[in-house]
């Protein structure tokens, strides 16, 4: 590849952007032209079919995506992710988290180590760890079986292990409640604990440097509380349990190693659901369940590396992605589900999204010249119909959206919920038409200018055949190979977060300001915020 003829591909696909018609007129020329746009626009991926329609864009600008993404050299870039090269240049090693669900058995050598051996070593003792928790073996100070698990985390420790947990509850197979703290403030803990047993509560501190100020400030809560039962040493030993790459800081704060889950530098924190971090998944779900839902990601991850780029599902997301925001100038996007058990998948991809790809500072330093990732967003579907719909459909911004539904609920006859299914698919459907064609999509000639809808809202829909573990975990990796793929073409690292360091170094300076006898000066309006703080306490 050589710059001058990235850039002038680049050049061509923003030519195509600026004169795109509308998605209106785009399906009014495929019907014309007596081609089916959704047969043309859609493909098939373990699991699921994802339908791209209602985007805004033609044969030509996909076309156009698919030389730029083949300028970049993205069948290489992916080999690289997949092999274990060095893709997170900024911090010197791989992003492994597709080794994490590769089978026991197969090997993949990273620096003359067997990286599958290590993984299923850790996913072995977790397991041992989860089975003596569910079946009663493990006991608390007091002689009695565990009742409740909390995980103990924030960021990629917190949200991936909760948006699976809440997804896959019908999978729940023990009668242990998982529980989630991340607030570091200390009310999600205090109300929580109100309604723990102390004698059969486990705790489960999941960060992978096992430093974050967040999840320790909750640890020592928890600790503190199980201290006015029993002993210290009694609290840690049957009480605690660490998930960590730094198994010597789990040792210091007194995690028996028994109690200790290790993974590794090279997993990054919200790539990490898959590894250990995922332990009370493990719990909540059984092994043989988080077993498929790796299984699942698998799978993706092989339709990923082996498909074609032109029939590649992550592939085309990830240029999908880049159209919009880059080309289209769309700086929104929106994640909706329709179906109550991924109501926390939105939360888990903002993080997923914009911290790995919110970057403006591409591989070699310089400052990028165009957007990069969009403000994400999103609500489960019918709940956002009643919250948010209204900017989508007649506010000032475009939005791009991801519509994903199930065609089929599990359940054990078949047949429950099915009216309320129906009307779930119902409005999915109804919902990306409106955003599409506005008033046209019912063919109304309504002239009031309150009731006009301008349509034009590009989205995809992705239809999974059911939420299974399996599927849930192809959905996953289905985004986490979209945000590589965009990275790729906007030359940006997405396995490194410089930006949210200087946050948490401020914070600190901040404290000490909050303790001191004399307030330094900061700046006029943090000054005045500081005062006001410290007069009222």
């Amino acid at each position: 590849m050589t710059t001058a003829t990235f850039d002038e591909q680049w050049q061509a696909v923003q030519a195509l952007a600026d004169d795109m018609p509308s998605i209106g007129e785009l399906f009014l020329a495929d019907e014309a032209a007596g081609q089916h746009r959704g047969e043309k626009f859609s493909r098939q991926a373990p699991f699921m079919l994802m339908d791209f329609a209602k985007q805004c864009l033609d044969e030509r600008a996909l076309t156009s995506l698919l030389s730029l993404a083949k300028q970049a050299d993205l069948s290489n870039k992916i080999k690289d992710l997949m092999s274990g090269s060095r893709v997170n240049d900024s911090e010197n090693r791989p992003a492994l988290h597709t080794a994490l669900r590769l089978p026991k058995g197969e090997t993949l050598m990273v620096n003359g180590v067997d990286v599958v051996a290590l993984v299923h070593d850790s996913l072995a003792k977790a397991d041992s760890l989860a089975t003596r928790l569910r079946t009663g073996v493990w006991r608390g100070f007091s002689g009695k079986a565990i009742t409740d698990v909390v995980n103990v985390g924030v960021g990629g420790s917190d949200l991936g292990p909760l948006m699976a947990v809440r997804a896959l509850a019908q999978y729940r197979s023990t009668d242990i409640d998982v529980h989630f703290v991340s607030n570091m403030d200390g009310t999600h803990m205090e109300n929580l604990l109100r309604h723990l047993n102390p004698e059969t509560t486990v705790f489960v501190l999941a960060s992978k440097s096992f430093g974050t100020v967040d999840t320790f400030s909750n640890a020592r809560t928890a600790l503190d509380w199980l201290m006015r039962f029993t002993t210290k040493d009694v609290a840690l030993r049957r009480h605690f349990i660490g998930l960590s790459a730094n198994p010597a800081k789990m040792t210091a704060w007194g995690i028996h190693p028994d109690n200790q889950l290790e993974f590794w530098e090279w997993v990054g924190g919200r790539f990490s659901m898959w590894s250990v971090i995922g332990f009370t998944v493990m719990v909540a779900i059984g092994t043989e369940n988080f077993t498929a839902m790796l299984e699942g990601a698998h799978q993706m991850d092989r339709h990923f590396a082996d498909t074609p780029l032109e029939n590649n599902v992550p592939v085309l997301l990830g240029l999908l992605a880049v159209w919009n925001a880059t080309f289209l100038k769309i700086s929104g996007h929106t994640v909706l589900p329709y179906d109550g058990r991924l109501k926390f998948l939105p939360s888990y991809l903002t993080q997923l999204e914009m911290e790995s790809n919110g970057k403006s500072v591409k591989r070699d330093g310089k400052a990028v010249t165009y957007p990069t990732c969009p403000i994400l967003w999103g609500e489960v579907g019918s709940n956002a119909q009643h919250a948010f719909y209204q900017l989508l459909h007649q506010g000032t911004q475009r939005v791009s959206c991801d519509f994903i539904a199930c065609v089929r609920r599990y359940d054990k006859d078949g047949k429950a919920l099915t009216h309320q299914q129906d009307l779930a698919l119902s409005n999915c459907l109804a919902q990306s038409r409106v955003m599409a064609f506005g008033n046209k999509a019912v063919g109304d000639d309504d002239t009031n200018p309150f009731r006009q809808y301008r349509g034009n809202q590009p989205s995809t829909t992705i239809l999974l055949d059911s939420l299974t573990p399996e599927s849930l975990g192809a959905l996953v990796a289905l985004y986490e190979h979209k945000v590589y793929v965009a990275s790729v073409l906007w030359g940006i690292n997405p396995f490194d977060q410089w930006g949210v360091e200087m946050g948490k170094q401020m914070a600190e300076v901040v404290y000490d300001a909050l303790h001191a006898a004399i307030t330094p000066a900061f700046d006029a309006s943090t000054d005045l915020l500081l005062e006001t703080i410290k007069r009222a306490k």
